[in-house]
């Protein structure tokens, strides 16, 4: 009796194991995906407000620059947590950012919580974002991808894969052991608390979305 008893026990007890199995196997991906920012329902869409758009034609009409803005660049100084909107030779307005957990150190590799150094263009608009609105950034850049060659830490595919999206000035591939969706965004600014990304106070990166394009040139800088 005492033996039937455990039988049955064992097998009740992998029944209920099957279930759990299955279950984590349905919920996990959705867990996931919602801590990564990427549940299946859309995020809303933000569009900037009129208040971005005249705080913007004022700081061009006191610049002297003409409005809407040309030849666009955006420079970050990243010792000063600093980022200047510049149009052609003149610079519009600056900005105070918050940078990656290591702030003072380029960018090697994925989860490095580094923000990169060099120079890079606008490759994404997001205005779904988690983090208000995001400009994604070129990253990994050329000099990146030839650093990963010659490291170890990518494959000549890859390698090959990132110098094309940048003769195409396209976005290169964020799925690299280089690391990517590296970007400008709102969510605030204080300590340094991005995963490397460039982050904004929200009204802030309204502005910049209203005068960044596609391929807007960024220099970052130490």
């Amino acid at each position: 009796m005492g033996s039937v008893a455990i039988v049955s026990g064992v097998c009740h007890g992998n029944r209920w194991l099957v279930v759990a199995t299955r279950w984590l196997r349905l919920v996990l991906p959705l867990f996931l995906a919602v801590q990564d920012g990427r549940a299946a329902s859309p995020r809303p869409q933000v569009s900037p407000t009129p208040d971005a758009l005249e705080r913007l034609r004022a700081a061009a009409a006191q610049a002297g620059v003409s409005f809407p803005l040309q030849h666009v660049a955006l420079r970050v100084y990243k010792q000063q947590r600093r980022l200047e909107l510049w149009s052609g030779e003149t610079c519009i307005k600056t900005y105070r950012v918050s940078l990656g957990a290591e702030p003072e150190l380029d960018k090697v590799r994925e989860g490095d919580h580094r923000t990169p150094v060099g120079t890079f263009y606008v490759c994404t608009r997001n205005d779904r974002s988690r983090f208000h609105l995001f400009l994604g950034l070129s990253y990994p850049n050329k000099e990146a991808a030839e650093r990963g060659l010659r490291d170890g830490l990518i494959t000549r595919h890859q390698y090959r894969a990132i110098q094309q999206s940048h003769r195409r000035r396209t976005r290169p591939p964020w799925n690299t052991p280089l690391g990517g969706e590296v970007g400008i965004h709102g969510g605030g600014v204080g300590q340094d608390w991005t995963w490397g990304c460039i982050a904004l106070n929200n009204d802030d990166i309204e502005e910049l979305w209203l005068a960044c394009p596609l391929k807007t040139p960024v220099t970052i800088v130490l």
